[in-house]
């Protein structure tokens, strides 16, 4: 039985040949591509400048220390993310304030967010999830009086726009994931987007273990060509070559990747709107989402049972996510269940369709097919 993913990446032979010509070259790991690439994902940003890092969790650890996240402070998250989103925060010795999410879009609630804002807050993170930006300006509004800086985790929203203005120019950080089922891939890769010249320097510098090589800048300046410091220990988190490569190649079929799934995504709601026991996703008329996730409701308790059903029918449904402050190593630090309720009702509930660009028609009919007899308790038989 060949199993449908919930998410796959598109590689084409233009994608293969920028990898070969970048294995040819003189460069693998740091060289031209990486500025190029940085280059090329700006104009998805509305022109703010961006550092391309490893992964995606490095991202996130690299914003964090971009804004001088440490010991003593406090990072704002929503539960309704992958653990990175928080983890990431406590990795730089800072405490971890979950706030709850909102109704309809399950982004971070910004009525929650300022309750838990004190003067410790540092930054407060929104994750725009399934690809639907949060409310920036309603999160704007909710800081005010306060010095915490606003990071966007668009892991899932690249391409997105919230009232006409694209992610990546909506907060003072923003974290991208370029992971295979990601809404574009560099394998592994990830990036930090940063309006602020100063907070871009930063992220730079920390995802290459702090090096300083400006003349202007070093204490000892006349040592010789070769000289460099380390003034802040940073990482080495660099996105190579190699992988910018593929990366600027795979940018140049976003616009094609984001049609192709908000297609898909009004076919999934014209065939499951009316459907008994599902609620389909909910989204705003500000926002034009990128579409990561189609992320179902399955309502009265039958969420374990519909996903074993569709599992073995071959079809790869997910459950996005684990609230973070339920893992066993925030439960270990004394955070509780109940404490976050609209996200906790939403993960009982929480169901991930198969989406992704090359999803096709007949292949979704059969996602639709299986999810309708699924939830009818019928069995559900396996492709061949």
């Amino acid at each position: 039985m060949t199993m449908l993913p919930y998410g796959r990446q598109s590689v084409t032979d233009d994608d293969v040949a920028a990898v070969v010509a970048a294995l040819r070259s003189d460069w693998l790991t740091t060289g031209p591509q990486v500025e190029a690439f940085e280059t090329d994902l700006s104009r998805w940003t509305g022109g703010t400048g961006c550092a391309a890092v490893s992964n995606g969790t490095a991202a996130l650890h690299v914003a964090y220390a971009a804004a001088g996240v440490g010991p003593g402070d406090e990072v704002v998250v929503p539960p309704m993310t992958f653990v990175a989103t928080a983890s990431s925060a406590v990795a730089l010795g800072a405490t971890v304030v979950f706030a709850d999410v909102e109704e309809e879009t399950f982004t971070l609630d910004p009525a929650a967010a300022e309750a838990a804002t004190t003067p410790r807050t540092k930054v407060v993170a929104a994750v725009d999830y399934a690809g639907h930006p949060a409310d920036y300006d309603a999160l704007r509004a909710a800081l005010a009086g306060s010095d915490a800086l606003l990071l966007a985790d668009a892991a899932h929203s690249i391409g997105a726009t919230y009232r006409g203005r694209p992610v990546g120019s909506l907060a003072d950080l923003t974290t991208f994931s370029f992971f295979p089922t990601k809404n574009l891939t560099t394998a592994e890769g990830g990036a930090v987007a940063a309006g602020d010249p100063e907070l871009l320097k930063r992220a730079r510098r920390f995802r290459n273990i702090g090096l300083v090589r400006e003349r202007d800048e070093l204490r000892w300046p006349d040592e010789g060509g070769w000289h460099q410091e380390v003034h802040e220990f940073g990482l080495n988190y660099r996105l190579p070559d190699v992988l910018c490569a593929l990366g600027r190649s795979q940018l140049r079929r976003l616009g094609d990747f984001l049609a192709a799934r908000a297609r898909l995504v009004a076919r999934y709601d014209e065939a499951l709107a009316d459907l008994d026991g599902v609620l389909i996703p909910g989204r705003r008329s500000w926002a034009a989402p990128a579409w990561h996730l189609y992320p179902v409701r399955v309502l009265d308790g039958r969420r374990r049972e519909v996903y074993d059903r569709m599992r073995a029918a071959g079809i790869g449904v997910q459950v996005n996510y684990i609230p973070a402050h339920w893992h066993p190593a925030f439960a270990e630090l004394g955070y509780r269940r109940g404490s976050c309720p609209v996200a906790e009702s939403f993960y009982q509930e929480q169901l991930s369709l198969p989406l992704f660009p090359t999803l096709t028609d007949a292949d979704q009919d059969r996602v639709i097919d299986a999810f309708r007899a699924a939830l009818r308790g019928v069995p559900v038989r396996p492709a061949a």
